[in-house]
């Protein structure tokens, strides 16, 4: 089992300390992984087996426990006889019915630790969720980085580091982000069927029965049109129209309900654009990126010769997995694909396949070029090696720029 530092080191930092921890993130992202090694950290520590309540609300055995009612009665059995503080690891806990009071009960009447996981953005946002309003702190949980992508692969193949960098980021492009799919023969048929599996569990249990959405084949097609166009700007507008064009019709209006609830599921991103002159958010006309890069291959088949889409896909994912919060930057008539800020931090990055001649060259550093501050900017591709331009930006292969913990 491989240890997910990055998450791990998070969620040791917050151990008994007085919040509950929540996980949130697309299903199959590692979840349900995370609180088993944070289970066994918690063995390492001298915690005692007993005082470690781990529940999966997907699994069989909890079925019955659906109401908060039923899971605080089985808390209370299960800790008549114990000592010390306890640990609750709850898994999925959205499956169970107003579960925010039996939690923030347990908070109250007992000395115990509560880290919880969920699908749904909406986990913490319903009314009863104000009883543990001030009291939990969200932690992010997202599929692999390339960095844990190449951790995976060496555990199956030790000299998978010895490799040339750009085959092994080549693999990562065609595998997907996954965690799941390192349990499997490198198969097209199988990793597409696995994958394509998993989208669909996702669609069917946190977006189409948790919103009770019955138009199915519209909702398919308003993905595929995303994952068609990944990197690229457009509104619920120019989707609904699309649809016209195919003889569907759709209201502006529901399409943004189904893109809405697309986010809930944390299986598609949206990215505002940002006015850099004016310094202001703009409330249309975004970009939408997927939590995995494989699910797009899994639905639309692999295309070698489709990939800056993809390369700006995966960038994005890892600008999230840092802390950045991201924009689409938007400079008199150009645009930048991404303005990451963290904290005091700004940076400025553009993504293509290859800067293959000047005209692209100058595409891509243009619209950096024109932008009056001191803050770090880059363009980022798949040619091989990194520099600095003659005009101070920076010249980033992909590979190099993801492995770059310095950033």
């Amino acid at each position: 089992m491989i240890e997910r530092t990055h998450y791990l080191s998070k969620i040791e930092e917050l151990l008994d300390t007085p919040v509950i921890k929540v996980l949130v993130g697309m299903r199959r992202s590692g979840k349900s992984i995370l609180l088993e090694q944070v289970a066994e950290m918690l063995k390492k520590r001298g915690v005692p087996k007993e005082n470690v309540l781990y529940y999966n609300f997907e699994a069989i055995e909890w079925l019955r426990l659906h109401g908060y009612q039923e899971f605080h009665k089985e808390i209370i059995e299960r800790t008549k006889k114990t000592t010390g503080r306890k640990y609750l690891l709850l898994d999925e806990i959205q499956e169970v019915e107003s579960w925010e009071r039996a939690v923030n009960s347990f908070r109250i009447d007992f000395d115990c630790d509560i880290i919880i996981t969920g699908s749904s953005a909406k986990l913490l946002s319903g009314e009863l969720a104000t009883l543990l309003t001030g009291r939990y702190v969200e932690i992010p949980i997202y599929p692999l980085s390339f960095s844990e992508h190449l951790a995976f692969c060496e555990a199956k193949d030790p000299y998978v580091r010895q490799k040339p960098t750009r085959e092994s980021f080549e693999n990562y492009i065609w595998l997907g982000s996954l965690p799941g799919v390192h349990g499997m023969p490198e198969s097209e048929p199988v990793i597409r069927t696995y994958t394509k599996d998993v989208f669909n569990s996702i669609l069917l249990k946190d977006v189409v029965k948790r919103n009770n959405i019955r138009n199915t084949d519209l909702l398919d097609r308003i993905i595929k049109f995303l994952l068609d166009n990944l990197g690229q700007i457009f509104s619920a507008k120019s989707v609904a129209d699309f649809l016209k064009g195919q003889r569907r019709n759709l209201g502006v209006e529901t399409v943004y309900n189904y893109l809405a609830a697309l986010e809930d599921a944390h299986l598609i991103h949206k990215v505002s654009r940002f006015d850099l002159l004016g310094k202001k958010r703009l409330e249309t006309m975004e970009k939408y990126f997927v939590a995995d890069h494989g699910i797009r291959h899994a639905l639309l088949g692999f295309n070698p010769n489709e990939k800056t889409g993809v390369l700006e896909n995966i960038v994005y994912m890892e600008l999230l997995r840092r802390g950045y919060t991201v924009y689409v930057g938007k400079q008199s008539g150009s645009e930048i694909d991404f303005v990451a800020d963290r904290r005091e931090i700004r940076r400025y990055i553009q993504v293509c396949y290859l800067l293959a001649d000047k005209n692209i060259s100058d595409r891509e550093f243009g619209p950096l070029l024109s932008v009056p501050d001191n803050h770090y900017k880059a363009v980022v591709s798949m040619d091989e090696g990194s520099g600095l331009s003659k005009d101070g930006i920076h010249r980033l292969n992909i590979a190099e720029f993801l492995l770059d913990q310095s950033w």
